[in-house]
């Protein structure tokens, strides 16, 4: 009876799981259909990376949400969805990488890191004027990987404001203490005036 009641629990925290990965804004897939439709006009080879890009991030979606990632393949995804973005906002979105230091076979849930910097695109970025900035960086130390994603703000944020990103975040949170329990952690906060969400988690999952 306990076993039964047991396996019940993780089927149910299985299901869980596979719809907390399985969330993308339908906002940006629509934003996505209308660059590609744009795109087919002007550069046919540049619409085919898109749709590469997008098909690579459902792809990452509709997979088991028990088989772990690497830091290489969520880097690559997350690169993917920032270059859907640019063909978009041009050089309203601007990106800096400094993520050199970090192992790149180190294991973690699939798609963390992309629903942070839809977030980043979607509130720090899209509803400002200028655009803006959104940082990732990493640093690994002591068998912890620190990974942090760093957002500008619009200067009129508070009229700017835009509903939920809570959704996401709870994401990431549940999903980092699935995986490392209380090994796996995540802070939401501002630093120097910008949005931070920093993930710690240990390499050797």
């Amino acid at each position: 009876e306990q076993h039964r009641e047991r396996q019940r629990e993780l089927a149910e925290s299985r299901a869980r799981l596979q719809a907390l990965q399985a969330r993308i804004r339908p906002h940006f897939l629509f934003n996505s259909m209308n660059t590609i439709a744009s795109l087919t006009r002007v550069d046919a080879d540049l619409a085919e990376q898109v749709v590469q890009d997008l098909s690579d991030l459902f792809r990452a979606t509709l997979s088991n949400a028990q088989e772990l990632s690497t830091l290489a393949r969520e880097f690559e995804l997350a690169a993917g969805y920032l270059r859907i973005e640019g063909q978009r906002l041009g050089e309203r979105l601007r990106v800096d990488w400094d993520v050199d230091e970090l192992p790149r076979e180190a294991r973690l849930p699939a798609m963390l890191l992309q629903p942070l910097l839809e977030n980043a695109v979607y509130h720090g970025i899209e509803p400002a004027t200028d655009g803006g900035e959104v940082t990732i960086s990493g640093r690994y130390r002591d068998g912890v990987i620190n990974l942090a994603v760093r957002n500008t703000l619009p200067a009129d944020e508070a009229q700017r404001q835009r509903p939920g990103n809570q959704m996401a975040q709870e994401n990431v949170r549940e999903r980092l203490e699935a995986t490392f329990g209380s090994a796996g952690g995540m802070v939401v906060g501002r630093v120097d005036g910008c949005y931070q969400v920093r993930l710690h988690f240990p390499a050797g999952a």
